[in-house]
């Protein structure tokens, strides 16, 4: 567990210029729950373990009436904004959907051209004036930095709330990443569960932050070897295999996706993410036959594989593929409603409630 220190006892250019290790402890509380959830680096095996049971009781008790009366006054009393200044919809309705099922009251801004930012306010305004209506804000910014930025900004205010990040720049994406890590749990919890598996990540590795943030909470599960397959010009950024180095973590770069099937425990398909190009078509194409996985490929793919897709997606999985039961894309999805839910429930501190309510009724 991690021992809390306060982002309000430092200030920003220090808070700025540690490690993303360094920055963890200043993410919790006092009782070791995340606070600001802004970095896949606050996160350890035992939270991840907790949030994945968490999120399995969420979504058993939401299966009947009664249960869906107990989780939906949890958070009755509290209020949250998804200010969200980049598309999304995955994203954005699960966390909608989340708080909802917690009964949390929302409020939205998803298009800024219709916000008080049209008459010149900035971002950090437009932050700080939410925090004045509501409990939590869950942001989502093309601006690298700026939800640590609003975090530190917000917890030296006289009225600190917890800030979560919906994807940041093209950094970090913290909760896409544990959505990742139980989807992983719950497909090989019937064969061995996640250790000891071959993850095999392709398409755009440079830019895609679903991978970068899911790369490192992998490196909490013993004798995971990870792979990267990607053109040069797309690969994974050397500050993320340096993480792996250190952590001692087995891994290959390599231009050969296909060759990776055959030995995949798990393909995590990405998109070009052509939407970070200064210039339209700035970044060259993937080559569909070299960096998409086909029908053809399935006959490849070991039957207790699974085949992974952040979404939204382009050629890059055949939808041939989609009717395969090791086609978990759809599935991963919906998990990340209820993994969110557990998130949120555990920064509010209601995840003891959702757990004595689960023994007593369900196990």
């Amino acid at each position: 567990m991690l021992k809390r220190k306060r982002l309000d006892e430092i200030s920003w250019e220090a808070y700025k210029s540690l490690s993303l290790e360094e920055q963890a402890p200043y993410l919790v509380q006092s009782n070791g729950r995340p606070y600001h959830v802004l970095i896949a680096q606050q996160f350890d095996r035992e939270s991840l373990d907790n949030l994945c049971d968490l999120a399995t009781r969420i979504r058993k008790i939401a299966k009947s009436k009664s249960g869906m009366g107990f989780l939906s006054d949890l958070l009755a009393h509290k209020r949250a904004m998804l200010y969200f200044h980049q598309p999304s919809s995955r994203t954005f309705l699960s966390f909608y959907a989340a708080c909802q099922i917690l009964g949390i009251g929302l409020a939205e801004v998803r298009d800024p051209s219709i916000s008080s930012e049209q008459k010149g306010e900035t971002m950090e305004d437009s932050v700080r004036t939410f925090s004045s209506y509501f409990d939590m804000i869950i942001m989502r910014t093309p601006i690298q930095g700026f939800v640590d930025k609003m975090a530190w900004m917000l917890s030296n205010t006289d009225r600190p709330l917890p800030i979560i990040n919906a994807g940041s720049g093209a950094d970090q994406h913290p909760t896409q990443a544990l959505l990742d890590i139980y989807t992983l749990q719950r497909s090989f919890e019937k064969t061995g569960g996640l250790e000891n598996k071959h993850i095999v990540f392709c398409g755009d590795l440079k830019r895609g932050r679903t991978v970068r943030s899911l790369a490192r909470l992998l490196t909490f599960y013993p004798n995971i070897k990870q792979t990267f397959a990607a053109p040069d010009n797309l690969q994974i950024g050397d500050d993320i295999l340096e993480q792996l180095r250190k952590a001692g973590v087995e891994y290959e770069v390599t231009n050969n996706f296909k060759s990776t099937i055959p030995n995949a425990d798990a393909i995590y398909m990405t998109r070009i993410q052509d939407e970070w190009d200064k210039t339209p078509g700035e970044t060259n194409r993937l080559a569909a036959d070299a960096y998409s996985f086909t029908g053809a490929d399935l006959e490849k793919l070991p039957r207790n594989s699974i085949i992974m897709h952040p979404l939204p997606r382009r050629n890059e999985i055949d939808t041939a593929c989609d009717s395969d039961s090791r086609a978990v894309y759809w599935r991963q999805m919906r998990n990340g409603m209820w993994i969110r839910c557990a998130l949120i429930a555990t920064v509010f501190g209601r995840d003891t409630a959702i757990n004595n309510y689960y023994t007593l009724n369900l196990k």
